[in-house]
């Protein structure tokens, strides 16, 4: 069983024997962001119980690593912004991290979206917007 998974997994429901399959056709690197994106999506549920701040804070200051993953970005922005409801961003976000992990987008490139959209964001909330 990969490192990760519960005890049991994948012995039952459809879905969970393709994921585990799509798992390990994986190298090691597709693995870990595939992972990363597992737990990105997770910690959306865990963020809706949150409540909402008021007033709309000021972004950390969290600089941008010389070499930096794409999951490593998302979660980097999500601590960056945390004022910024995740749902609201997760189209965007999902759509940018499947372009870089099916189609082969460059990292850089995406980050470089990924902290617009984040940006973007936080302006239309500071400005009274969600």
């Amino acid at each position: 069983m990969p490192p990760g998974f519960p005890p049991g997994f994948g012995t039952g429901k459809p879905l969970e024997q393709r994921l585990l399959k799509l798992f390990r056709k994986l190298d090691e690197e597709g693995q870990g962001t595939l992972l990363a994106f597992a737990e990105f999506l997770a910690s959306r549920k865990d963020g809706e119980d949150a409540p909402a701040r008021e007033p709309v804070s000021e972004p950390l200051d969290i600089p941008r690593p010389k070499e930096e993953s794409v999951p490593a970005a998302i979660r980097r922005l999500a601590q960056t912004y945390p004022m910024i409801n995740r749902d609201s961003l997760f189209h965007q976000t999902s759509a940018l991290m499947a372009q870089h992990v099916m189609q082969g987008r460059p990292a850089e490139e995406v980050i470089d979206e990924l902290e617009a959209l984040f940006a973007e964001a936080w302006r239309k909330l500071a400005e009274g917007g969600e």
